[in-house]
């Protein structure tokens, strides 16, 4: 067997140990009892569910990772790849046809093997602890919305990355970059307008006390605030979220309408104190820029990647492509993009503490962010006891228990 692909089977395989050894110390670290600090956020019995809930989810995981990374090993060494791409050259001469082709049906593939676990996931699992209200009509109408996002939006991006480093030299990498940059931002400007709508419902929040409360906080804060607006989170799940989106003067703040029926007026205020936290500390610049200096050095190491002929030799492939060498890129690079997540999971995760800051020292008291971070995790489910390791494998926030610890410090 040729070593880059024995290489690449090892990179598999490692990613999914890493990930299994994280959920299995996830699983003994849960607890019969929960810890003395947050022992007022569930009845025995509701903290027996909770830990089930949990429990059943760290299985599931287990199991779609294990069968994903197979399918993916078994699909490499059959000659998957090299089978797709002959099959498209005989019905097409036009390389950039076949290259979009080719990346898409590899996508498919994973999308189906993942299907049966993501079904269970919604229909057997948050149906039996009480949270799924997804419907199959809703769950199908959802998937063709994505599959025709994914076409329009990420094809001519696509399209335009395959044609540039089979046409632009050695700067390639840069202007793609450029592009690919220019486009996830456009990206994170037009989606709270365009794409947003297409799943959910927003409507302007209703006059009174909650919408006072906002607003005076707001102008206190000298934050410009667009609107205030609930989302029907409740038609897909009885979880509760929130968030800010767009930028500059057009930020609106998105309440989940599950959030609003469960905190009180003092506690959703809080919530928006830690989100005007991450604004006023600048925490949207600062990870941007990280993710465009992360995208900068993927695209030059792939220009390299693109240089080297054996790997598409070891992958069984008849015809070198700029496609091929791209899905072989993402497999070889698996391991170093889960380092680079942990890093990533380590910023936000010190982000999350700042904004917890920001929203005590701005309310003169950490007691009704603490009281609504503990209202949101009991009704969520979230696991109270995570193992440290798979906090820093997973963690974009911060364990409960961390964060009321340090707002009540």
């Amino acid at each position: 067997m040729d070593p880059w692909l024995i290489l690449v089977l090892i990179f598999l395989v490692a990613t999914q140990g890493l990930e299994a050894a994280s959920s299995l110390l996830n699983l003994r670290a849960l607890q019969p009892q929960p810890p003395r600090e947050l022992s007022d956020l569930h009845d025995p019995e509701s903290y027996k569910k909770s830990v089930a809930y949990v429990r059943a989810n760290l299985i599931l995981s287990l199991f779609q990772g294990g069968v994903s990374t197979a399918a993916m090993a078994i699909f490499l060494v059959a000659g998957g790849f090299n089978a797709v791409d002959l099959f498209l050259r005989s019905l097409t001469q036009q390389e950039l046809v076949v290259g979009l082709l080719f990346i898409g049906i590899i996508l498919v593939f994973m999308f189906l093997v993942d299907l049966p676990f993501t079904l269970y996931k919604t229909f057997v699992v948050e149906e039996r602890f009480g949270f799924n209200r997804t419907t199959i009509r809703l769950y199908a109408t959802d998937l063709v919305k994505m599959a025709l996002l994914i076409a329009v939006l990420g094809g001519p991006i696509l399209a335009f990355v395959l044609w540039f480093f089979a046409n632009a030299g050695s700067f390639a990498w840069l202007y793609c970059w450029a592009a690919v940059s220019l486009f996830s931002l456009a990206l994170q400007i037009l989606a709270p307008v365009f794409i947003l709508p297409l799943f959910n419902k927003l409507t302007p929040l209703e006059e009174g006390v909650v919408a006072d409360s906002i607003i005076d906080f707001a102008k206190q804060q000298h934050f410009p605030l667009q609107g205030i607006f609930t989302m029907d989170g409740s038609k897909r799940s009885t979880k509760a979220n929130a968030f800010f989106t767009g930028f500059g003067k057009m930020k609106k703040v998105v309440f989940f309408d599950t959030l609003l029926q469960q905190l009180s007026p003092h506690e959703i205020v809080a919530v928006l104190a830690h989100e005007i936290g991450h604004y006023k500390l600048r925490h949207l610049p600062k990870n941007i820029a990280a993710s465009l200096l992360q995208g900068l050095a993927m695209f030059y190491l792939l220009s390299l990647f693109l240089t080297v002929d054996e790997i598409s030799h070891a992958f069984g492939m008849e015809h070198i492509s700029i496609h091929a060498s791209l899905v072989f890129f993402g497999l070889l690079f698996s391991p170093a993009s889960m380092l680079l997540s942990m890093l990533f999971n380590v910023l936000s995760r010190k982000h999350e503490y700042q904004a917890d800051q920001f929203a005590a020292a701005s309310l003169n008291s950490g007691v009704p962010l603490i009281s609504a971070l503990k209202k949101i995790s009991s009704t969520n489910f979230t696991h109270l006891t995570p193992h440290p390791f798979t906090v820093l494998l997973q963690y974009s926030h911060p364990p409960l228990i961390s964060r009321i610890t340090k707002l009540g410090s």
